[in-house]
């Protein structure tokens, strides 16, 4: 089973700026489909971008316009890029690799997580 590990969280200011990593144990290219995953608090994980082996984009409209994400197969790497973040934006972020319906509607591999808070 793939293993994926995530990195480039942290604490960061309203406004300012994050890039997290998701580095896979196995070439990614045989999967359809990475994206990334957050949950806050007391609430559900949800999705916040995906990208295929296409380069088919899908994104949260919470966060369209401020985060791309990107997937580098020469490296088994997928990145979020997050811009003007938000204290909304706090949570755990997850990312997951799988096949398109798999990763988009939750299902697949999963990393163990990086943290992202976002507050002054």
């Amino acid at each position: 089973q793939v293993q994926l590990v995530e990195s480039g969280g942290g604490l960061v200011q309203p406004g300012g700026s994050l890039r997290l990593s998701c580095a896979a144990s196995e070439s990614i290219g045989r999967f359809n489909a990475m994206g990334w995953y957050r949950q806050a608090p007391g609430k559900q994980r949800e999705l916040v971008a995906a990208v295929s082996s296409g380069l088919q984009i899908k994104y949260a409209d919470s966060v369209k316009g401020r985060f791309t994400v990107s997937r580098d197969n020469a490296k088994n790497t997928v990145y979020l890029q997050m811009n003007s973040l938000k204290p909304e934006d706090t949570g755990v972020y997850y990312c997951a690799a799988g096949t398109w319906g798999a990763v988009i509607y939750g299902y697949g591999n999963w990393g163990q997580g990086t943290q992202v808070t976002v507050s002054s």
